[in-house]
């Protein structure tokens, strides 16, 4: 009888450390719209599933600070320009690269998006290279086992949101525009039709000078603008779902104001999604075709921003890849970076 007392007892201790240190956390993950998720009070984060594209999974932290401790190294993992995208960097170079990006840790990202591909390939690559992560990167990997991205072929999309603070943008207009750009990658990473319909404005209808002009302002933001995709997903995301000037301006990217309305025109009218297209207001008519060159006036030079994330001296910034089968090839090119 005390034998078996014993035994309970071990078992009991066992299975206290067992689920206390080993087994991941469960995440409570809730659906919402974008009302619901900007009404909530991230005093910790919280965890959404956008109501109207449930693969879009939204991140809301308290503090740039958390949000830069999970995301930070799988940002320049991804995206960033100057950094290697086959290979996880180690503590010391992701804190290299974020002093010669001109931020801080903080500051680094404000809004952060990505493919559940690119979670999962950052993950196997960490552990080949056997670079150990921090504890809110432990935090990510068991989140995305909860949702299970880990199995093959799933699709899923997590973008942030910080929760408002002291830095510059991040008031209550601020992180509207966050959340609306944001959503816009969420929509372009898991929903095919959009992804074909943004990669055909992007080469059949912006002019050889306005992809120049939108890749020249991408790249001051710190984007590799080298990954064609990537320039197509911001250029999409910065036109028609960053409405605040202090984030996006026709000045800013180098072209007139006349010329971005009329693209934005041009652009709403073919989004192939109701409720994506009535997040945007309907811009005003556009008189017929619009000309492919001289309208466009000429870029002043800027100072350089990193990310939709960044915060430049005294001012906010905004942080920071046709047919079905090119949408094929291009995720299957995406599975072998």
């Amino acid at each position: 009888m005390l034998l078996w007392a014993a035994v309970a007892s071990g078992l009991v201790v066992f299975a206290a450390i067992y689920f206390t240190f080993l087994v991941p956390p469960r995440f409570q993950i809730r659906s919402a719209g974008r009302a619901g998720i900007l009404a909530a009070d991230p005093r910790h984060l919280l965890i959404f599933r956008y109501s109207n594209d449930p693969n879009v999974v939204v991140l809301d932290f308290p503090n740039l600070h958390q949000q830069g401790e999970m995301l930070n190294r799988v940002a320049a993992f991804v995206e960033k320009a100057g950094a290697p995208h086959n290979r996880v960097l180690t503590d010391s170079e992701l804190a290299a690269a974020i002093r010669a990006s001109g931020a801080t840790p903080d500051t680094y990202y404000y809004g952060h998006d990505y493919r559940a591909a690119d979670l999962v390939r950052f993950f196997h690559l960490m552990a080949r290279d056997h670079v150990a992560p921090d504890p809110e990167e432990r935090r990510l990997r068991a989140l995305l086992a909860q949702l299970h991205w880990f199995a093959p072929g799933a699709v899923g999309a997590m973008i942030t949101l910080p929760g408002p603070g002291k830095a510059p943008g991040l008031d209550e207009r601020g992180r509207a525009t966050i959340l609306e750009h944001e959503l816009s990658h969420g929509a372009y990473f898991t929903i095919p039709a959009y992804d074909v319909y943004a990669n055909h404005f992007f080469h059949d209808v912006l002019s050889p000078q306005d992809r120049a002009l939108f890749r020249r302002f991408l790249a001051g933001e710190g984007y590799d603008t080298r990954i064609t995709d990537l320039v197509i997903n911001e250029t999409q995301a910065y036109l028609m779902f960053t409405p605040d000037p202090r984030f996006f301006s026709a000045a800013l990217v180098g072209l007139t104001r006349a010329r971005l309305e009329a693209l934005r025109a041009i652009f709403w009218r073919g989004i192939p999604l109701g409720w994506l297209k009535r997040s945007v207001p309907p811009p005003g008519p556009v008189p017929g075709p619009i000309p492919a060159a001289g309208g466009t006036a000429v870029a002043k030079p800027r100072r350089r921003r990193q990310g939709f994330a960044r915060v430049v001296r005294r001012r906010a910034v905004a942080s920071k890849g046709s047919c079905a089968a090119s949408a094929a090839a291009r995720v299957a090119a995406r599975a072998g970076r």
